[in-house]
């Protein structure tokens, strides 16, 4: 049996003083015995990928992996029948990086629920990786579902407060059956991917904004999903903090990993491969290549102002 964690006892931080100070070497000995790399505490990530070179892309690069077909949503308020999404269809490929944008009350949070099965459509069908996640399947079939094939990454951590930033991390493969020491030590290799390993000890409330945005993309990907969402991963970001959270994800998908992302910062679009503007329950255009390229040269980056592309 591995010996337990032991938190050493430490006088409470804010984000701020964590960001000034270095952690205690080898926070997690008694799972993982190889040495810490140091890493500057609050250093900016450096453009150059985080990820190993030995990583390979996924197979299937191009295939499609979501579609959704005439999706239409409606919720009853009150007497009222309120029509959310109005025929919504497109379709997602391995390997995209597709950014859904729009302004509020778009509609972008009703179809990205619709996407995850947590929202049955009112009429219409979504399919993934071929099998339709609404017909004949339950909200616990749903729930399988997303455990084994979607990552999230939400503006909020959402951390089990209880548990470690090591123990946060590999709790979505504890919930899969893996037993704790298997999962603690991928665990750990998954937060060195995100240069954060030196902080696997540190309670994830105890770490600023962007380092526990690293941290929720380290529990996102430990299960190695099909798709990784992000629900606007930078809304509670500064500008250096958002960007470095952007350079990550754009180096996850170089590496093959497909990644949905929803935001209303028209700054992210040129991340993207795929680019979805919404509004008024609509997908109003979808820009690929030369399309998204002129796309970007219309808009306004951080004042989302979207109406450029209004319809004359």
């Amino acid at each position: 049996m591995p010996a337990p964690i032991v938190r050493k006892t430490r006088q409470k931080k804010t984000p701020e003083k964590v960001s000034e100070e270095m952690p205690a070497a080898d926070p997690v000995q008694a799972v993982v015995a190889t040495p810490q790399k140091e890493v500057p505490q609050g250093a900016a990530v450096p453009r150059e990928s985080m990820l190993p070179k030995t990583m390979q892309p996924l197979e299937n690069i191009g295939e499609e992996i979501i579609r959704a077909e005439g999706v239409i949503k409606a919720f009853d308020i009150g007497t009222q029948m309120v029509l959310v999404l109005k025929g919504v269809s497109f379709t997602v490929t391995r390997g995209d990086f597709a950014v859904l944008f729009g302004s509020s009350g778009c509609g972008k949070s009703t179809l990205l629920h619709i996407l995850l099965g947590l929202e049955p459509p009112t009429k219409g069908t979504v399919t993934f990786l071929g099998e339709n996640i609404y017909d004949g399947r339950t909200e616990d079939d749903r729930a399988q579902f997303r455990k084994h094939h979607i990552g999230m990454v939400y503006q909020q951590s959402n951390w089990v407060k209880s548990l470690s930033v090591l123990e946060n991390v590999a709790f979505p493969l504890m919930l899969l059956g893996h037993d704790k020491t298997t999962s603690l030590e991928k665990a750990y290799e998954t937060l060195k991917l995100m240069k954060m390993e030196n902080w696997a000890n540190y309670h994830p409330m105890e770490l600023s904004g962007g380092q526990q945005q690293r941290v929720s993309v380290a529990r996102a990907i430990i299960t190695d999903p099909e798709v990784l969402v992000a629900d606007e991963p930078t809304g509670n970001l500064d500008y250096e903090a958002g960007q470095n959270l952007m350079y990550l994800l754009n180096d996850l998908n170089n590496m093959g990993k497909t990644i949905i992302m929803v935001t209303h910062d028209l700054e992210y679009i040129r991340y993207s491969k795929t680019a979805l503007n919404m509004r008024d329950g609509r997908i109003e255009g979808v820009y690929r290549g030369d399309d998204k390229a002129a796309l970007e040269s219309k808009l306004t980056y951080k004042k989302a102002d979207l109406s450029v592309l209004e319809k004359k």
